[in-house]
């Protein structure tokens, strides 16, 4: 896609953070990024980045006037209104929004519908370079320095802290409560329930679910929830497919780091860190750092295993 002259220019000397455009423009949608993040996979600080670079911090006459933050153009299934203005060639059809959230949902669809920018699904998340170099590739913008711009908005502005869940910004986790086996009937499966138009869908330690039923793969399972099964996967630590039983979990999005109680109380011989991580909604790397004491003992009935960064002994 072509580039503003002045967005280069912008791009060349850029005030400080709170005295511009820019950070304008990160403070008024940085959480509708964060929701698309939530809702589909694409990182905060990937969309933010790219609706600085696309919409010219939101001053580009395409952002103003058909609130069209990410330079979608209309293609043969595109009914709504139209904008037309010179870009590539004369005069090309440009998608009209009713709002700017319109936009940033259709720009997260829009990424995820596409053949061409499946593989940057199966990316870490968090790789913000990987993401950006990514769609440079697949062919979003023919600036060849699109993804260098995306990467330096990033980094100048500090985008990737979106990425990351609310609690790694805290200047300290306090100690969660610990986990006994007396309390675990009552308090463990405190789950809540919504309905999805496939299944009901369930959440543990914030994270939503499903319960696997008869017949279930974790294809299926992500197939029916608009999800690619590198991510299901990667959603259950996990490298490749496991056969399912009936009410096996299955998280849908990323699990926590950190757990909703401090500390679990082993129930069995052999149990082991992954059972755990899908019992509690906890990141299996992040059970392992903080277990990282225990070594390579297997577990045993009785032993502790910190689920909180907070009960890390010192």
């Amino acid at each position: 896609m072509k580039r503003f002259s002045l967005l280069l220019a912008l791009l060349v000397a850029v005030p400080a953070v709170g005295q511009n455009p820019y950070s304008d423009y990160i403070a008024k949608y940085a959480d509708l990024a964060v929701a698309e993040m939530q809702r589909t996979g694409v990182p905060a600080s990937i969309t933010l980045a790219q609706g600085l670079v696309e919409s010219a911090a939101g001053e580009s006459p395409l952002a103003l006037y058909a609130n069209n933050h990410f330079g979608i153009k209309c293609n043969g299934a595109w009914a709504g209104k139209k904008y037309y203005k010179d870009d590539d060639e004369v005069q090309e059809c440009f998608r009209v929004y009713e709002s700017a959230e319109a936009s940033y949902r259709a720009h997260s669809d829009y990424l995820r519908e596409r053949e061409r920018y499946r593989g940057l699904f199966e990316l870490d998340p968090a790789d913000y370079k990987a993401w950006a170099r990514g769609l440079r590739q697949a062919g979003y913008a023919t600036d060849p320095r699109y993804a260098d711009k995306l990467i330096r908005l990033i980094e100048e502005y500090d985008l990737d802290r979106y990425d990351r869940p609310a609690e790694e910004d805290t200047a300290e986790v306090q100690p969660a409560p610990a986990l006994t086996l007396r309390e675990s009937a009552d308090t463990l499966f405190r789950e809540r329930m919504s309905l999805s138009l496939s299944r009901p869908v369930y959440e543990r330690n914030g994270v939503p679910y499903v319960y696997a039923i008869e017949g279930d793969t974790y294809a299926s399972i992500a197939e029916s929830q608009g999800l690619f099964l590198r991510e299901i996967l990667r959603f259950n630590d996990l490298k490749q497919e496991l056969p399912l039983e009936t009410g096996d979990v299955v998280y849908i999005a990323r699990k926590q780091k950190n757990g909703e109680y401090g500390t679990y109380e082993v129930r069995r011989d052999g149990e082991t860190l992954w059972e755990i991580s899908q019992f509690f909604a906890v990141q299996l790397k992040k059970l392992r750092q903080y277990n990282a004491f225990r070594g390579d003992a297997p577990l045993e009935e009785g032993d502790t295993v910190l689920l909180s960064k907070a009960y890390i002994r010192r």
